[in-house]
């Protein structure tokens, strides 16, 4: 065989192996891309995204827009050809599997925890926004979860309202932590309780609860390597009570990054006028109970999906700002925001048209 057929051949051969196993071979990555994009003051598969009963609401226009991120699934494993094509598409991102599933974590539980972020950052969302009306809004501690096997398992229960810890008053999640960790492990902790079920019946014939117990509890050490602190297994959380009913209807969505255009929506809603001037705004952001506004993951593929969409503006939590900046879609200007406050003013500004001072990012 001539030399040169024979290097051709070769050349071939190995390209084959190659493609084989770019296709075959599957590499520890996962790809992010823009997913949907919904408006909080319209319709979503026939529904209202926001419904709100017993409060006089107003009409509004233009669009307060939560943005999404598509991720492929904890048991896809990415080949090497699809992993290159994702690091070469501009709009898609590719990361290591680990970063969006750590510790081996599966679909459910990573579908569970978006589901329990999201239905958290919906109440936050209703909280922010009545605040910033001035609407009084009832609040307490309670047992958020219950860690298996733990200490706490079988006496606590998720929605228990803890009332204090060893007689000190509980006002904030926090506090429960803090005083747990004043023992040492093996040393026994006294909370004092609403049950569920009491808390529940209260709040269904709007009185105060009738009863409280005392539960005795043993802590241990905690599981983290290292951390000697005394633990009894549970996360504590918030609940409320609203003067009225807000309905946040949106399916097949997790996490807690739409609780700024939620909070947002609600507020436009509840008050005369249009808090965008009938203009196209698309956001993201965390929100905590004071209005807060923290980063989210993906920020990248919001800000491509929302220009998609047709957003002009995008509100962009301060510590996400750089990494938008970086690569902002044209035609798509973008807002700092801190808290909800800022958020207002800056919609503010829109309507009003007066945009030439609104704090935009900037790259680093």
């Amino acid at each position: 065989m001539p030399r040169r057929t024979a290097t051709m051949l070769a050349s071939t051969l190995m390209l084959i192996v190659l493609l084989c196993a770019g296709v075959f071979i599957p590499v520890p990555y996962a790809e992010m891309s823009p997913g949907p994009t919904v408006n909080t003051l319209g319709d979503h598969d026939g529904e209202p995204v926001l419904r709100i009963d017993g409060r006089k609401t107003y009409p509004t226009d233009g669009h307060l827009n939560m943005t999404t991120v598509r991720v492929t699934s904890a048991d896809y494993r990415m080949n090497l050809v699809e992993a290159v094509y994702g690091w070469l598409a501009h709009d898609n991102k590719v990361v290591p599997h680990d970063t969006l599933y750590p510790d081996g974590k599966t679909e459910e539980q990573s579908t569970q925890e978006n589901a329990e972020e999201f239905s958290q950052s919906q109440e936050s969302a209703k909280v922010a926004a009545l605040k910033e009306l001035d609407v009084p809004v009832k609040s307490w501690v309670i047992v958020s979860t219950v860690v298996k096997d733990s200490p706490a398992e079988g006496r606590l229960h998720a929605g228990d309202v803890i009332k204090s810890v060893d007689g000190s008053a509980v006002r904030e999640p926090a506090d429960v932590a803090e005083l747990v960790t004043r023992h040492k492990p093996g040393e026994d902790v006294v909370f004092t309780i609403v049950p569920a079920k009491e808390q529940a019946a209260a709040e269904k014939e709007n009185r105060a609860p009738k009863r409280t117990e005392k539960v005795t509890i043993t802590t241990r050490a905690s599981d983290d390597a290292g951390d000697e602190r005394a633990v009894v297994g549970i996360a504590a959380g918030t609940d409320h009570t609203f003067p009225f009913t807000i309905d946040i209807e949106l399916a097949d969505v997790g996490g807690p990054s739409a609780g700024l255009m939620f909070a947002l929506g609600i507020y436009d809603k509840l008050t005369p006028g249009s808090l965008t001037g009938g203009k196209f705004v698309a956001g993201t952001g965390t929100i905590d109970d004071a209005g807060k506004v923290g980063p989210i993951g993906g920020i990248e593929m919001k800000t491509v999906g929302a220009r998609a969409k047709g957003a002009e503006y995008f509100l962009t939590p301060a510590d996400n700002c750089a990494a938008a900046a970086a690569d902002t879609p044209e035609g798509l200007t973008l807002i700092k925001v801190d808290t909800i406050h800022d958020a207002l003013g800056a919609l503010e500004d829109l309507d009003s048209g007066d945009t030439a001072d609104l704090p935009t990012c900037t790259a680093s």
